[in-house]
């Protein structure tokens, strides 16, 4: 007997068993019921979601000879002739292949002649957006107005590429990714009907491997299947796919967590020994350090997670921040689109692990950690002279402890108006923005005129830091402090002057203070 694959044995029957799109089998079950099929229709959605699925078992509906509430009876003769292909009244199209003008102009010669068996001819378009130009101004007027026995179903997986014309002519739906919880339900079914012995945990990495695409979980539990042992494991399936083990995984992330570049290396070096692909890895490190994100948030995990592995993600949430996190995954995303146009994968990706390790490229997350440590221990800090801040890294301890965390240790005389500028950095502390309050530490404020604000910068402005500053979400809320300390609309302006801006501030009131923070 032939062998079929999993994801063909097991494809979908009727609307009940289309697995996570309730949204969409319930609506066109009821237009069957109804009698208001439409005449064209537009599936779109991920890979392997059930478009095609549907389309099949909607084009059985329509013409099933004895339907059962909007389904399909699978028994009768036209139902029987279609699922084994020999219905020429449902003609499967792969536009991939068939993109031509002559390919659609068969079909509009077509379309004119009666079914020969069934109550309609249905077109099963798939996908639909490799149809070139022509192509689609040839089946314009066709799909807008096909006779009263012809049925269009298009699917794609890029609807962005039809064009306006053809989109307003079909009743779109729009198939969403399936649920990790409903493809797990439905491979565990699978996996009894085919006597396959599994573990819960495989079954939930599948399921997260698939990234919402039955047909891809199928084949993942093939594949897995298919050593003699028919059992399956996590570690079969990591092995089977080229995932390198959670405790890599976790290994490489704490070591960049930790700056500790030398055995970041080792474990990197290990898993390439191992022959792992590094796309494979690289994906692998962005999905867990978007998980300790998430716990961080909202202290939930996939339940991919064992106990230990739950732990361990806890134990390095509190070593690190939100902001950390999101500048590592944006930092490994680049990596990535680096590799692929590298012939020296290993090389790059090696430097980029070293590159992530180094305090150097983190200067900001470590000055607020070592400004909140303060804060929290006590320590002393340096009071600056009027020159502004040295970073001379000496260790020298003064009388009086830091009081204003957010605008920095008081001066011996205050000018009037400086807890106008305390207030505006202590708010954005307050308001968890430590980027640009990092920023703004060793700033002060000064009034330029009735309507500006200006920000000095006495130890210079980096292009990274002016950056962070002058984003619009973060100009904005400068601007709006400003206002409700002012009490009228207010202008920014930030002057570096290490780059000797000159500006006449004769008339002007410092409003700030700036600090400097040693180790204690």
């Amino acid at each position: 007997m032939e062998y079929t694959a999993l994801y063909r044995r097991f494809r979908p029957m009727t609307f009940e068993e289309i697995v996570g799109q309730n949204h969409i089998t319930t609506t066109l079950r009821n237009q069957v019921i109804a009698d208001r099929v439409g005449h064209a229709y537009l599936f779109t959605g991920c890979r392997g979601c059930g478009k095609t699925s549907s389309a099949k078992v909607l084009a059985r509906a329509i013409n099933c000879l004895n339907p059962k509430n909007g389904e399909p009876c699978n028994e009768c003769s036209v139902c029987k002739s279609a699922l084994d292909g020999s219905l020429t009244d449902i003609v499967e199209m792969d536009a991939a292949s068939n993109n031509s003008v002559d390919d659609i102009r068969a079909i509009r010669d077509e379309v004119n002649f009666l079914p020969t068996v069934a109550k309609y001819r249905v077109y099963i378009i798939d996908e639909v957006h490799m149809l070139s130009t022509g192509a689609f101004n040839a089946l314009l007027k066709t799909l807008e107005e096909p006779p009263k026995h012809v049925k269009f179903i298009l699917a794609t997986t890029e609807p962005q590429k039809l064009p306006a014309t053809i989109l307003s002519r079909c009743q779109r739906f729009d198939f969403k990714k399936i649920p990790d919880s409903d493809i797990a339900k439905n491979l565990e079914k699978i996996c009894k009907e085919c006597k396959i012995d599994y573990t819960e945990g495989a079954i939930n990495l599948i399921a997260e491997l698939s990234e919402g695409a039955m047909r891809d979980a199928l084949s993942i539990l093939e594949r897995c299947a298919q050593d003699g042992e028919n059992k399956i494991d996590e570690e079969k399936i990591k092995d089977l796919v080229g995932i390198p083990k959670i405790e890599f995984i976790s290994g490489i992330v704490e070591k960049i967590i930790n700056y500790d570049g030398e055995e970041a290396l080792k474990i990197t070096k290990e898993i390439i020994d191992e022959g792992k692909d590094i796309n494979n890895l690289l994906w692998e490190m962005i999905k867990y350090l978007r998980d300790i994100l998430i716990y961080l948030s909202t202290k939930e995990l996939s339940n991919i997670y064992s106990e230990q592995d739950t732990k361990k993600i806890e134990e390095l949430s509190s070593k690190t921040n939100s902001e950390r996190l999101l500048k590592i995954i944006y930092s490994l995303s680049e990596l990535e689109n680096d590799i692929k146009w590298s012939s020296q994968k290993n090389i790059v990706f090696q430097v980029g692990i070293l590159k992530l390790c180094s305090k150097e490229t983190m200067p900001l997350e470590d000055r607020i950690e070592k400004l909140e440590s303060a804060i929290k221990n006590g320590i002393k800090v340096q009071s600056n002279n009027n020159s502004g801040p040295k970073s001379t890294g000496s260790k020298q301890n003064v009388d009086k402890v830091t009081q204003n965390y957010g605008a920095g240790a008081s001066k011996t005389t205050v000018k009037k108006g400086a807890d106008f500028w305390q207030n505006i950095v202590e708010t954005l502390k307050e308001e968890r923005m430590p980027m640009l309050y990092s920023n703004l530490i060793n700033a002060r404020g000064v009034l330029l005129d009735d309507m500006t604000l200006g920000i000095e910068f006495p130890d210079g402005l980096t292009s990274f830091g002016r950056g962070v500053i002058e984003r619009p979400e973060n100009m904005a809320e400068l601007k709006r402090l400003a206002s409700l300390e002012c009490k009228k609309d207010m202008r920014i302006k930030l002057i570096d002057k290490k780059e000797s801006v000159q500006e006449d501030n004769s008339n002007s009131i410092d409003l700030g203070i700036d600090v400097n923070m040693i180790d204690g």
